[in-house]
């Protein structure tokens, strides 16, 4: 596992040393033009400073004393009258001005001028002023050297403290219980810091509302399976207690009756359970005009058996990303709505569009309708349209799911469900993509 203090340790020290050695080699380059500047102009005050008459009367009377200089001097006639360091390998003739050559001992630093009536060389190694610019350098760079450990050991305390912060909110969030999940405080934390609090401070909001949408899930589901539960339970015991075939047989119709609506209830609490908004659809093409056939042909013996006239206005080719079952689950429940709620000899129109790149499913049919007070609510759990609609059938048996699981498939699909009135006076369902 990687330390954060280790890595801006390693990395603040790695460019400490690397601004030290960049400092070094420039302290270093601008101290060699000053130590080149200053023995030219050694060399220039040494060859000024010889005397001007003939060689004869100078010989041996003179001595640089300079560390590392040779003296060479000719008459006019081009003899070599003085060489102070025969093994010094320089050129035989004397070059006026300054000059740079190089030798098999290395490069020398040559200045030649004419003194009076002879020729004068004074020559210097270069690596005398490159042993005393990096003297210069490093006299200068080895305080910064010395501090490094120091550095380190004061950039690893700071740091630490630096993230005292980040460990105080770990401890913080260690020794919480599982179901305290009121935000954390982000007072007195650093900057750096406080977008982290922040992001944990809505996860656990965003926690706290999905863990009291599932107790307030569970409680109504509890709620409402009580009720058909207890009735198969009265229904077993009428079976039971019944005393001719006739008797038990109306019973046993009642009782497969009551299992069918609890096994309703429980697929479709199971179809809403699976239909959050949080969920995460799978990326697959669906193409909506195949599965709206498929939906409708399902429908249709139901159709038929109640004289309602259930079919495609008409389709568009079109294709959504989402999770086919899913979306199978809506379309069957808006369908499913509308053939229960639409009267026999009624009439339920199906049509798939695509407006302004938006597929657009619209289910109208010949049913009462839903007030427009009660659009809105009718998307809630286990909520069903008041006693004051004037419904044409008041025999429907529901569970109040249906419309909620479509809204949660719609919204896990990135749709939008809209209730409004159809041309007929009955209710009409669009779906946009």
């Amino acid at each position: 596992m990687r330390s954060i203090r280790r890595q801006l340790l390693f990395w603040l020290l790695a460019i400490v040393l690397t601004g030290v050695c960049i400092a070094g080699w420039l302290i270093y380059r601008q101290a060699l033009a000053e130590a080149n500047e200053l023995f030219d102009y050694q060399l220039q005050e040494i060859a000024g400073a010889l005397p001007s008459e003939s060689f004869s009367q100078v010989l041996g009377s003179r001595d640089t004393g300079e560390e590392g200089i040779v003296l060479q001097i000719w008459n006019r006639n081009g003899v070599l009258m003085y060489y102070s360091t025969p093994r010094a390998p320089l050129a035989p003739h004397a070059e006026l001005g300054f000059s740079t050559q190089r030798t098999e001992r290395g490069d020398w630093r040559v200045y030649g001028a004419i003194v009076g009536d002879n020729v004068v060389q004074l020559a210097q190694p270069l690596s005398v002023r490159n042993r005393l610019a990096a003297n210069v350098a490093l006299r200068t760079l080895w305080p910064l050297i010395v501090l490094l450990p120091l550095l380190g050991v004061a950039v690893w305390v700071v740091v630490g403290r630096g993230l005292k912060p980040l460990r105080r909110v770990a401890g913080a969030l260690d020794t919480r219980h599982p179901e305290a999940l009121d935000p954390l405080p982000d007072q007195r934390l650093p900057l750096e810091v406080q977008p982290l609090v922040r992001a944990l401070n809505g996860l656990l909001a965003r926690l706290s509302a999905a863990l009291d949408t599932q107790k307030a899930f569970v409680a109504d589901a509890a709620h409402e399976l009580r009720t058909p539960l207890a009735a198969v339970q009265i229904q077993t015991q009428l079976v039971a207690r019944a005393r001719d075939d006739e008797t038990r047989q109306e019973a046993l119709v009642d009782l497969q009756a009551g299992v069918t609506r609890a096994t309703r209830l429980a697929e479709q609490l199971l179809a809403l359970a699976r239909a959050e908004p949080d969920g995460h659809a799978a990326t697959v093409a669906v193409d909506l005009h195949t599965m709206l056939d498929e939906c409708v042909a399902s429908r249709a013996p139901l159709a038929q058996q109640r004289n309602i006239d259930l079919g495609i206005e008409a389709t568009t080719r079109a294709t959504v990303i989402g999770e086919p079952e899913a979306l199978r689950v809506m379309l069957n429940n808006l369908l499913d709505n509308a053939t229960k709620y639409t009267p026999e000899g009624g009439r339920i129109d199906v049509s798939l569009k695509v407006e302004e790149g938006r597929p657009i499913v619209r289910i109208a049919d010949t049913g009462p309708g839903i007030p427009v007070e009660e659009r809105e609510r009718v998307f809630d759990r286990f909520y069903r349209a008041g006693a004051g609609v004037n419904r044409v059938r008041s025999d429907i048996a529901g569970s109040g799911l249906g419309l909620a699981i479509v809204k949660r498939i719609a919204l896990q699909h990135h749709a939008d469900v809209t209730l409004g009135e159809s041309a007929s006076g009955g209710l009409l369902v669009t779906v946009r993509f």
